[in-house]
């Protein structure tokens, strides 16, 4: 019993937003004057959940507080009379989401640019602009086969972490003291750290799954894994975003999802590519799995990230499946391996940045056709209304077919519909 309370006292302590506005302010993060005694000003109301107001402040209704008609303070955490940052900062406002109604417009000043950079660097490893740009890279111009299993590991990584925030519901750390440097992911909830996890799972997995099929030096790529997590993980502190505890959280659970995963990726490719029946299997299970996640909270940002990874994953199988059946294969011949990057010369690394442009250009234009296409399908088959498009995308009937089928249709472009293209104007 002992042990179990020095474990839950140990959780709680790296729970305490304090501790992520003390790193803040070690990287010169800053909010406005008086930030830090917000919390004791305002009569020690509790965190904030997900960036909304304290519970004490929604039961008293919008008229409740100092001065009439009185409104939780728009942004996050935003301080009422709070003044100016301080002399020599840079201020900044937080990144937000259009399909939220947080208002990003609360400023926070930042002493070092270098510090906010590399962070917001950290951040979008984790985020959409990444992903479409790294596992194309991979399939087209290094190696499909690492590049199909990197995404089996991805998709099984991100949608057990997005379906046990919902399940466990902790809220993100306080704001105020917490100064939060975006608000993009605000509606979701806190544990674990997703970001954390992707940050885990993919770099550790590109060194498992390349060591002996890749010549590099063992070390290069133990730096690489350790600096990409490091970074990723810091971010999300310093972003606001989660608790120290939320990060190690997501860090263990990505390694334990990669010991389990790692063993049988190449059986779960296997069976994509050569089995009769994988297409309807693949999709069948990835809209269950879809439609399960949806039922466990209500609306966020988390819900739509869900479907629309496991429309990726599908995609990629499906895309992945066709070219196997008719011969069109994209990994490299047996007799090159192990693989090297020592053969690289001007030519190769032009077509392979033409091949990244086109390829992203069109990945880009088929995720603006199939959701022009979808949104609107889906609001007039299930007869909702869609004059307010983020409103109508809150609904389950529009987002799950809207994200499954744009970009199950930029998976399978990924897969087949590019690299037939490049086979076509001579860029394979």
């Amino acid at each position: 019993m002992s042990l179990c309370r020095r474990l839950a006292r140990l959780a709680a302590h790296l729970q305490d937003p304090q501790k992520v506005a003390a790193f803040q302010r070690l990287c010169g993060v800053e909010g406005p004057s008086g930030w830090a005694d917000a919390e004791q000003r305002s009569g020690g109301r509790g965190p904030l959940a997900n960036g909304g107001p304290a519970a004490a402040e929604r039961a008293a209704g919008p008229g409740s507080g100092p001065g009439p008609g009185r409104q939780h303070p728009a942004g996050n955490g935003a301080v009422p009379g709070g003044a100016g940052p301080p002399q020599g900062s840079w201020r900044r406002r937080p990144r937000r989401n259009s399909l939220t109604e947080e208002d990003g417009s609360q400023e926070f000043s930042t002493r070092s640019r270098f510090l906010y950079y590399l962070f917001s660097l950290g951040t979008e490893l984790g985020n959409e602009l990444f992903y479409i740009l790294f596992f194309p890279f991979c399939i087209w111009n290094l190696d499909a086969w690492l590049g199909r299993r990197l995404i089996i590991i991805w998709v099984s990584v991100m949608y057990l972490g997005q379906c046990t925030k919902d399940v466990i519901r902790w809220p993100r750390p306080a704001s105020p003291p917490v100064v939060k440097l975006e608000v993009f992911y605000n509606s979701e909830y806190s544990m674990p750290s997703t970001h954390a996890m992707s940050g885990t799972a993919i770099p550790l997995a590109l060194l498992l799954l390349s060591c002996g099929r890749w010549q590099y030096p063992l070390l290069f790529g133990l730096i690489l894994a350790f600096c990409w997590c490091s970074l990723v993980c810091c971010s999300r502190i310093y972003m606001g975003m989660h608790s120290i505890l939320d990060v190690i959280a997501g860090f263990l659970y990505a390694i334990l999802i990669l010991v389990v995963f790692h063993p049988i990726v190449d059986l779960i490719d296997d069976f994509n590519l050569s089995y009769k029946y994988a297409p309807l299997i693949i999709i069948s299970l990835h809209l269950a799995l879809g439609i399960f996640s949806f039922t466990l909270d209500t609306w966020s940002t988390s819900r739509g990230d869900t479907a629309q990874i496991l429309g990726c994953g599908a995609g990629v199988a499906c895309g992945s499946h066709v070219n196997y059946m008719l011969g069109l294969n994209l990994d490299p011949p047996p007799d090159m391996l192990p693989l090297s990057l020592s053969s690289l010369t001007v030519t190769v690394f032009g077509k392979a940045i033409l091949r990244l442009l086109i390829g992203v250009v069109i990945l880009l234009l088929t995720k603006i056709v199939m959701k022009k296409a979808t949104i609107p399908l889906a609001c007039k088959i299930f007869r909702i209304p869609h004059d307010d498009v983020r409103k109508a995308r809150q609904r389950m009937e529009v987002e799950l077919p809207y994200r499954y089928i744009t970009y199950g249709m930029v998976g399978f472009s990924l897969m087949f519909i590019v690299p037939c293209l490049f086979q076509f104007i001579g860029l394979s």
